[in-house]
């Protein structure tokens, strides 16, 4: 296997704790010292099916907005299935396993200056198929950044777990970046995290500070999750949401949340409040409710459909009722997609105003 390329690991304590925002903000940091840059993720838990091959979506996002130029299959080599495990433990292919990873790799570095790996969660995910982020850092010859939530306490107790296993597998941790720390605190959580990291032998790389932005699901992206239809012909998928309200009470009490960045989730027939906000809304463009969700499958009448034509914001409608539409948006995981523009501007210029590339460079060099 290539042991010649400069490459990093970037690990999480728990998922959802900003491995994707940090290996995005990253490309762009190190491209400015490697122009070739390669991406992988060894092994992917949410993908989609792309010319009938299951690829990490995180890969789909870091080769549309990097354009790559590698086959994503290798970007992607193994996709964790639901009867993935299952699988494995019936008869276990381990070695195979890891010569398509260490495969995957050879080709994604190929030609390159430089290649960023991420993992799929904490150290220890992927331990019952014998494939934890650990290993599969060890398999690589990769040092390791663990990304964590802020804090002082929590974090460093989940990285001195994770940091345990990587040392069991031999592999070294270059550092450790906090995530969404509010802006306030930056100074005093960098300064006592780096006093308790450095007790445990590790370096603070950085603090990012907390956006609100980034945890902003867009229009695009309810309806994705909601498997939606999309009722007019707007060009503002990629607005924001703000705030959630749900149109159960009667119009008058509805109206005072037309703002600008809210989502009214309603039954399909409440044509009250869909006139409404077509009334009131008319030419403030962006300055409107960021959409309307329709449940129940209850679609309007034609009258009713011939207003929302004119409405700017997106209206989906939805098969579930609200409270379900409700809960599935609250629940939603953010994830940062290809035409979230603003977002990945902003990830860029937090990684690189607030993360120390340099000793990141000298650790891999």
């Amino acid at each position: 296997m290539n042991c010649e390329t400069p490459r990093v690991f970037i690990a999480a304590t728990r998922q959802n704790d900003g491995k994707t925002t940090t290996s995005l903000g990253m490309l762009a940091a190190m491209q400015q010292f490697y122009p070739r840059i390669g991406y992988i993720k060894p092994v992917g838990q949410r993908f989609v099916e792309i010319a009938e091959q299951k690829i990490d979506e995180d890969t789909v996002l870091m080769d549309q907005v990097y354009k790559l130029n590698c086959p994503l299959v290798d970007m992607s080599p193994i996709a964790v299935e639901p009867d993935f495990t299952r699988k494995y433990l019936q008869s276990s292919n381990y070695d195979a396993l890891v010569r398509k990873i260490q495969k995957a790799f050879d080709r994604v570095a190929w030609e390159k200056d430089f290649v960023l790996c991420e993992g799929s969660g904490h150290a220890g995910v992927g331990s019952v198929f014998d494939l934890s982020n650990a290993r599969v850092a060890k398999l690589l010859g990769a040092k390791v950044i663990i990304v964590t939530q802020g804090g002082i306490g929590k974090p460093i107790d989940e990285v001195a777990l994770n940091h345990a296993l990587f040392e069991k597998e031999g592999v070294e941790v270059i550092g450790v970046i906090l995530n969404k720390v509010h802006f306030e605190k930056i100074d005093y959580v960098s300064d006592f995290a780096r006093r308790g990291l450095k007790r445990q032998g590790l370096e603070l790389l950085g603090v990012l500070p907390h956006k609100s932005i980034l945890s902003r699901p867009t229009m695009h992206l309810i309806r994705e999750e909601l498997n939606a239809e999309l009722l007019n012909q707007s060009d503002q998928g990629n607005n924001l949401v703000d705030d959630v309200v749900v149109g159960a009470m009667g119009v008058h009490n509805t109206m005072p949340y037309f703002k600008r960045g809210v989502l009214i989730i309603t039954p399909g027939d409440r044509e009250d409040i869909i006139l409404a906000a077509g009334t009131t809304l008319v030419g403030k463009g962006k300055q409107g409710l960021a959409g309307i969700v329709l449940t129940g499958n209850l679609r309007p009448n034609p009258n009713v459909l011939k207003v929302i034509q004119t409405m700017s914001f997106p209206v989906l409608l939805a098969a579930e009722d609200s409270y379900n539409v409700a809960s599935a948006v609250h629940d939603l995981i953010v994830k940062t997609r290809p035409n979230d523009l603003e977002k990945i501007s902003l990830i860029r210029d937090l990684i690189a105003n607030h993360i120390d590339i340099q000793t990141i460079l000298n650790a891999i060099k």
